[in-house]
């Protein structure tokens, strides 16, 4: 019987040590390979092109490109690749702006290894990944709350777990039958109705509510 084909795995890190490392742990697991790396944001960005992996492994702290202007690069022109940002920093700041870029996961470097692979095969089947320490910062300011009682069309909860896996409107909308612009208006009711203001307060939403495990 013929395997399933690996995961195909990029990773961007800066320190060459960790990048050696992580595609040494990656390389190890049966059921993925890195097939790019790259130590700087525009290699990385070249080098995705080139060879469009199913996740990429993204450093925030890239030099020429941030880890985050990359992740926006793919969500943009690569949307079918799955971001995961990798990080020593937990702030808001880091990792909201990798949300909010695209990013479906985000392992701190102090996590134990099989962290990372997990959230590689999580995201890679369509789920999120965020340590729970992470889940406040992913979510709202403190005291804002959801307007949780509002019911959804199951359309509209379509569009919010795709909205939060980082879809665009034109990969939405073709997997919806409907149009872009179509798409833009549920997004915009739908941040009205729940009295969300980002797509990190919508990924937070989708979490709690469970929708975001795996896709469909």
């Amino acid at each position: 019987m013929k395997s399933e084909r690996p995961l195909r795995v990029f990773v961007a890190e800066d320190h060459a040590l960790v990048r050696e490392g992580l595609i040494l742990l990656i390389n190890a697991q049966n059921d993925m390979e890195v097939v790019g790396s790259a130590g700087d944001g525009e290699t990385a960005w070249k080098v995705l092109r080139e060879v469009s992996p199913d996740v990429a492994v993204l450093d925030v702290s890239l030099p020429q490109l941030n880890g985050a202007q990359v992740a926006a690069r793919i969500k943009t022109a690569l949307s079918h690749i799955k971001i995961l940002g990798l990080s020593a920093y937990g702030d808001a700041a880091h990792v909201r702006a990798f949300v909010e870029a695209g990013a479906s996961a985000y392992v701190l470097k102090h996590a134990a290894a099989h962290e990372l692979t997990d959230a590689i095969r999580t995201v890679a089947a369509g789920g999120t990944h965020f340590a729970p320490e992470l889940l406040p910062v992913v979510g709202v300011e403190a005291g804002q709350v959801f307007q949780s009682d509002i019911p959804l069309s199951p359309r509209e909860v379509e569009v919010v777990r795709l909205v939060a896996w980082g879809y665009s409107n034109k990969d939405i909308a073709a997997r919806l039958h409907v149009s872009s612009k179509t798409v833009e208006g549920y997004k915009t009711r739908l941040f009205e109705k729940l009295g969300l203001g980002s797509r990190v307060e919508l990924v937070r939403y989708a979490l709690k509510r469970g929708w975001l495990s795996e896709e469909n």
